[in-house]
């Protein structure tokens, strides 16, 4: 692959330390500059954001005795969406001695991102992985564990060893519960203040620094301004944009989209990940998806009718015309490939005209060949939960008829772009976890979104943060009054009052579904060039609506549960352009971004290493306008960039 052909961009200064690539983390901690006991408590840090990676930061960063400031718009921290998170997370301690270490974490996770991530970054997160899991433990994290006590493994997709570690499929919530207790200590202790019920509007910049935050009370309405030596953004992803996804209703882009407008870089927006495992959409109304956890490809097998328009039961129909596509198509892996592959495999068996169900639109996840192999005991042990779910939503008992799944929207690769010390192009704003488009590429590995968390909030922070902030030594916190401020807070009450003042007559919901449309036939699992030009005519369009006849309830001095959903519809307009914008740009297929026009002969993605093997960083511009790109250039040292086979 030639690199030269890559021109970097200098504004993007990635901050990679030099030296081996295995000694890059150790090296690059020993020559950070640190912040003494003493001085800690003179620095103030707001975090906006109590998934795994805020929560862990929090808790860390007020152990280690600076002045912590913590905001979340839940009632609870511990209601962040990590806790939804089912599968497992991925750790390199070879506990199963199956040939599992840190580089093959590593050269798998650079793999699984179709080699759109960078080196560095990856090899530090497969290095602290095994940090987590003892961290995790010592907190009281139930991890599954065998007969003699060690913790258990399993595998996910895009591996040949098993290296996930898992709570049943509670995982995300598990973790997070150890993390908000770490998290309630640090509170108990005074050394951070948590702020339940705030949203975060705005950024407020000072010389061109990030200095705090302007956030609104969702109960009382007030909107305050906060300040600090550093801003934090663990604010999770934005699948949202399409309406339809597995996030909860609240996730949302706002936060670190604001953040963009007032000059952060968001990079790779066009990255979303397709889980291959939900339950399909039941009806036009419906208001969300949900996640089965991809652990449930270890035991099931993914199979499609051979007869198009199939409409009988699943137990009529024999083996002879049962169609175990992933099996077929990919028999290293077998059900186990990398979600992008597992998804686009399952939409081409839908779209030929293979679909199983009433609406003949989704596929089998069979468990019957586990149940008579281990038992329905096991199974039950190891899924009881996730089946217990399933029976809820759809009325049907997995145990004995196989689950329907079809891909939906899901994890979002993209988000602010920042350096190898995780702090974004604005100096003093820092972003972990889902927020930043660090790690993964242009696809994430299953299990690895709640390591990146917990890597991000428990050791890359605390290790990183300090240098930023011991440039600061003797400097005082920004002026919550000053006119920085109070510029920014006007700002946020007249977004309000134009909000309130509109009074057209369209839903908010009703903007939200029509973008989730746009999004997902335009720019979902497959996308063209022309598809993307007409999404983006589309959606400039739909904003042009929102604006003119959007109507928003009540007032804005009280819950308006309407007020806040109708800014955040307002930012994923935006966004949904930038990701068409995107999408548009770059002429290849990788991961999770699938150009129709670029693929091999059977069908899988087709990168163009020599002109697209690099991170799109986008400067706004403003509202309606196409966004200015910046190209970090990606440099493969150690893993060279091939065709991806799962074969």
């Amino acid at each position: 692959m030639s690199q030269t052909q890559i021109a970097g961009d200098p504004a993007l200064k990635s901050n990679i330390p030099a030296g081996p690539l295995a000694e890059k983390w150790d090296g690059h901690r020993f020559s950070t500059k640190l912040v003494a006991p003493q001085n800690r408590r003179r620095f103030q840090v707001i975090i906006v954001g109590t998934g795994l990676a805020g929560a862990a930061a929090a808790a860390t960063l007020g152990e280690q005795g600076y002045a912590v400031k913590s905001f979340c718009f839940q009632d609870s921290p511990r209601r962040a969406h990590s806790i939804a998170a089912q599968g497992g997370i991925n750790a390199a301690k070879n506990y199963k001695n199956d040939g599992d270490s840190v580089y093959r974490l590593f050269y798998d996770t650079i793999k699984g991102g179709d080699y759109r991530a960078r080196e560095a970054n990856v090899h530090r997160l497969a290095q602290v992985s095994t940090q987590i899991i003892d961290q995790c433990a010592a907190q009281g994290v139930p991890f599954a564990r065998e007969y003699g006590g060690l913790l258990d493994n399993r595998s996910f997709g895009g591996a040949q060893v098993s290296r996930t570690f898992y709570a049943r499929g509670q995982t995300g919530q598990q973790l997070e519960l150890g993390a908000y207790q770490a998290l309630s200590r640090q509170i108990e202790l005074g050394t951070v203040t948590m702020y339940n019920r705030h949203e975060m509007l705005d950024l407020v910049l000072k010389d061109g620094r990030a200095v705090g935050i302007i956030v609104r009370d969702l109960v009382t309405g007030e909107i305050s301004s906060h300040s600090a030596h550093a801003v934090v953004l663990a604010t999770g992803g934005y699948s949202n944009v399409f309406y339809l996804s597995t996030g909860a209703k609240g996730c949302n882009v706002t936060a670190i989209w604001r953040a963009h407008k007032k000059g952060a870089y968001f990079a790779n927006p066009c990255y979303t990940q397709i889980h291959p495992t939900c339950i399909p959409q039941s009806g036009d109304y419906q208001s969300k998806l949900t996640l089965m956890s991809e652990s449930l490809r270890n035991d099931g097998r993914v199979w499609s009718a051979t007869k198009q328009g199939e409409s009988r039961r699943a137990s009529e129909i024999p083996d002879s015309e049962r169609d175990y596509f992933l099996e077929r198509r990919y028999p290293a892996f077998a059900n186990l490939v990398p979600r992008d592959v597992a998804s686009r495999a399952a939409k081409l068996q839908v779209d030929q005209g293979f679909g199983v169900g009433e609406l003949h639109n989704g596929v089998y996840l069979d468990f019957r060949d586990a149940i008579q192999r281990l038992g329905r005991t096991v199974v039950e042990q190891r899924y009881g939960n996730l089946f217990d779910m399933y029976a809820n939503i759809t009325g049907d008992d997995p145990y004995s008829v196989p689950m329907r799944i079809y891909p939906a929207p899901h994890y979002t690769m993209g988000g602010l772009w920042v350096d190898y010390n995780l702090m974004s192009n604005v100096p003093g704003l820092f972003v972990a976890g889902e927020a930043n488009f660090s790690d993964h590429g242009a696809n994430r590995l299953g299990a690895s979104a709640l390591m990146q968390g917990l890597a991000d909030g428990y050791f890359v922070l605390p290790a990183t943060l300090p240098g930023e902030l011991a440039n600061q030594l003797g400097t005082p916190v920004a002026d919550p009054n000053g006119p920085e401020f109070r510029d920014a807070e006007q700002a946020v009450r007249d977004e309000v009052s134009k909000f309130l003042s509109i009074n057209g007559k369209q839903t908010v919901d009703t903007f939200h579904r029509k973008l989730g449309k746009i999004m997902w036939e335009n720019c979902g699992m497959a996308r063209n060039a022309a598809g993307l030009k007409q999404a983006r005519e589309d959606i400039v369009a739909l904003r042009e609506e929102f604006w003119s006849d959007v109507k928003v309830l009540g007032s804005g001095n009280t819950l308006n549960q309407s007020l806040e959903k109708a800014g955040r519809v307002a930012d994923f307009i935006e966004l949904g352009a930038l990701m068409c914008q995107d999408a548009l740009d770059r002429e290849e297929s990788c991961g999770g971004h699938f150009r129709e026009e670029h693929q091999t002969p059977d069908g899988e993605a087709l990168r163009d290493d020599d002109n697209y093997a690099y991170v799109a960083a986008w400067e706004y511009q403003g509202a309606g306008k196409l966004a200015n790109l910046h190209k970090e250039a990606l440099e493969f040292e150690y893993v060279h960039p091939s065709q991806r086979s799962y074969k």
